[in-house]
């Protein structure tokens, strides 16, 4: 992987990563689709709920709109996989311990959290066209209407 982000109208180099349902995440299986990437700090806390959810809600949406949707945070497969079944979520979520994905897409930042400044995932949503390369992308998301923001640019690039 490389040191620098990837940025928009960069295509990606093929990547792998660990994901739920025993399965293994890489990127030149979706060929011919869309991908929608969205970065979210920590299973089970409030935003992240309420992210995935909006995007479970509109998954059939996005599937008809040829998009894939993955979720992705630093949390264990272990957590990611009850996070999922909790929500019921219809998409897999990949495990990015190491931070090797979060740094390719440059989503770590110092963040203040009560008071104590800590290092995390920002917010982050982007979107990899059929062809491997990242057309958009969206950086410290607020949750409200959000998903909706990102179904419409999937749906207008399908």
């Amino acid at each position: 992987m490389a040191d620098s982000c990837v940025e928009v109208g960069q295509k990606l180099a093929d990547f792998t990563a660990a994901m739920t349902s025993e399965k293994t995440f890489r990127l030149s299986d979706y060929k011919g689709k869309n991908i929608v990437l969205f970065f979210y700090p920590k299973d089970n806390t409030p935003g992240c709920t309420a992210e995935s959810l909006a995007f479970r809600d509109l998954f059939a949406e996005f599937q008809q709109a040829n998009t894939e949707i993955f979720g992705l945070s630093r949390d264990s497969l272990r957590s990611h996989e009850g996070f999922k079944a909790k929500l019921e979520m219809p998409f897999e979520l990949i495990s990015d311990p190491d931070e090797a994905i979060c740094t390719l897409f440059g989503v770590m930042k110092m963040k203040s959290m009560y008071g104590k400044t800590v290092r995390g995932i920002e917010r982050s949503t982007f979107v990899i066209d059929a062809t491997g390369q990242l057309v958009k992308e969206w950086r410290g998301v607020k949750v409200p209407g959000h998903v909706d923001e990102v179904l419409e640019f999937a749906k207008n690039l399908s």
